[in-house]
């Protein structure tokens, strides 16, 4: 039954990553209702179990991207994404994909960083960010936000339809050995 769950998430993913990449958006009609088709599926699959979850699931995906939006350093679409993955993934399998999204994201930054030759700047603005996770976003840069169009951005939502189908075979491999 869990394989259900992935293949329903992953379908989700797809649909969030394109859509991230076309227009820089996730629509919330796609992220509410991939949330809630996540708890009704659990629901139906494990009953009371499968609806603890699918919440916890769901608030784990948020819970650990909050500080991260609230320092606009991802958009509130990637946030509900999360969160609606998590619906169905519950809250173990969704901190295994975020740590995949996040690490594919960095290896993705990196190649864009360097193909246009802007480390300085870059770290510059990961020491400001940093700072910003270590007040909780009381000095916060506003030059670093993801509406500021002179600095480089990735679509996370995009990265996250990558990681889906990646972490998925990642665990059905380690879950044989």
């Amino acid at each position: 039954m869990m394989v259900l769950l992935w293949c329903c998430a992953i379908g989700l993913s797809l649909g969030a990553g394109w859509s991230d990449w076309r227009t820089r958006r996730i629509p919330n009609w796609l992220t509410v209702s991939g949330f809630l088709l996540g708890v009704l599926i659990n629901v139906l699959l494990y009953r009371a179990a499968g609806a603890r979850a699918a919440f916890a699931g769901a608030a784990m995906g948020l819970a650990l991207l909050l500080p991260v939006v609230l320092l606009r350093g991802l958009g509130a679409g990637d946030w509900k994404l999360m969160g609606a993955l998590g619906a169905f993934l519950g809250p173990t399998r969704i901190v295994l994909v975020l740590f995949g999204a996040i690490l594919l994201a960095g290896a993705v930054a990196c190649v864009m960083v360097t193909r246009r030759h802007c480390w300085r700047a870059t770290l510059r603005n990961l020491r400001e960010l940093l700072f910003g996770f270590a007040v909780f976003g009381l000095r916060a840069n506003p030059e670093i936000r993801l509406g500021n169009t002179a600095l480089l951005s990735l679509p996370f939502g995009s990265v996250v339809a990558v990681a889906m189908p990646l972490c998925y075979c990642g665990i059905r491999l380690f879950a044989k050995i």
